[in-house]
């Protein structure tokens, strides 16, 4: 197949890229060429989706396959699908369970209600702005889209630093502060398992929208920092500290402490027996901390995108709440 990505330097367009090489089809990238750099492999074409003019080397072009992962502005979105044109065959487009109107608050099912938004609008909201993207790639291509709506994407070059800086510090050691229930169960996606069944779903013509995530329950907080501990080889104490105490220390939950939610939430209860179905495989989180350990120890992960921040909580203020904890309720594991 001739493959068209839409970004492919940095996490998840990495690893589609690397997937389709590996199965021997054509690839081609197109990104702004800030990110990271092109492998020599790929025919690379630079230019901002945002600026009309810079859509011209895609036009007049055909691909069997488009990935678009790096579009947030439905009117970007459409713009580009209007360069692009009818000559393409499958269009996948990477969304996000944030497409919800009700989501986290309530679990989700591919037929939920999404956020009412445009497909021209300019919006800037995560949320809102991926269903209005949503919405501009399925006017242009109708059943040849595939909508993926992920939650939590973990695996080697992720840029977005939550797995990151749980392993980080954990590989410190000492006391480490553990949030809210050990138990709490968890849903996540490893990268290369999302670009493999992206690819899978392209050469099989497959459409429709699907929560690209793994099953509910494939691992817990507790069961995910304990494979941190034994991939680290750290020797951290893991000192648990419920909801409402965090909550009146300040602790921001999913920035300062990441994956926490703070309390009461449906995030990790999206449907996925629609993707299961249609063939999308979650392997054992351990594989997934540990090769983002290893990955860790060969080289720097990339900023993160959208100028979001880098997560996690300052070593002063964990001493400072562990200490103002300790003479409460709490434990070590």
């Amino acid at each position: 197949m001739r493959v068209l990505v839409l970004g492919g330097t940095a996490f998840l367009g990495r690893h589609l890229v690397e997937e389709a090489l590996r199965r021997g089809h054509t690839v081609t990238t197109f990104n702004r060429g800030r990110t990271a750099s092109d492998r020599p492999d790929v025919e690379a074409i630079h230019g901002d989706r945002r600026v009309a003019a810079d859509l011209d080397p895609l036009r007049g072009r055909e691909w069997d396959a488009v990935a678009d992962t790096s579009g947030f502005v439905p009117r970007v979105v459409r713009d580009t699908a209007a360069a692009l044109g009818d000559r393409v065959g499958h269009y996948a487009f990477v969304s996000s369970l944030n497409a919800y109107r009700d989501w986290p608050s309530e679990a989700v099912a591919e037929t939920s209600p999404v956020w009412d938004c445009a497909a021209d609008s300019d919006i800037a909201d995560y949320g809102p702005g991926k269903a209005g993207a949503e919405r501009a790639v399925l006017e242009a291509y109708g059943e040849r889209v595939l909508i993926t709506r992920s939650g939590l994407i973990l695996g080697p070059y992720e840029n977005v630093g939550r797995l990151v800086w749980w392993l980080r510090r954990i590989a410190r050691g000492g006391d480490v502060l553990a949030p809210g229930d050990p138990d709490e169960r968890l849903q996540l996606i490893d990268a290369r398992d999302l670009a493999s069944w992206l690819l899978d779903t392209a050469e099989r013509g497959v459409g429709g929208v699907f929560n690209a995530v793994g099953p509910t329950g494939m691992a817990t907080m507790g069961s995910l920092l304990a494979e941190c501990r034994a991939a680290t080889g750290s020797a951290a104490t893991f000192r648990w500290l419920p909801d409402d105490v965090l909550t009146a220390h300040g602790v921001q939950p999913w920035s300062e402490l990441p994956l926490w939610l703070g309390g009461p939430s449906h995030c990790w209860e999206a449907s996925s027996t629609r993707a299961r179905e249609a063939g999308l495989r979650a392997r054992p989180v351990a594989e997934t901390v540990r090769d983002t350990w290893a990955w860790l120890q060969r080289e720097d992960p990339l900023p993160p995108p959208r100028d979001l921040p880098v997560p996690g909580l300052p070593p002063e203020k964990e001493r400072v709440v562990l200490a103002a904890a300790a003479a409460g309720p709490g434990g070590g594991t």
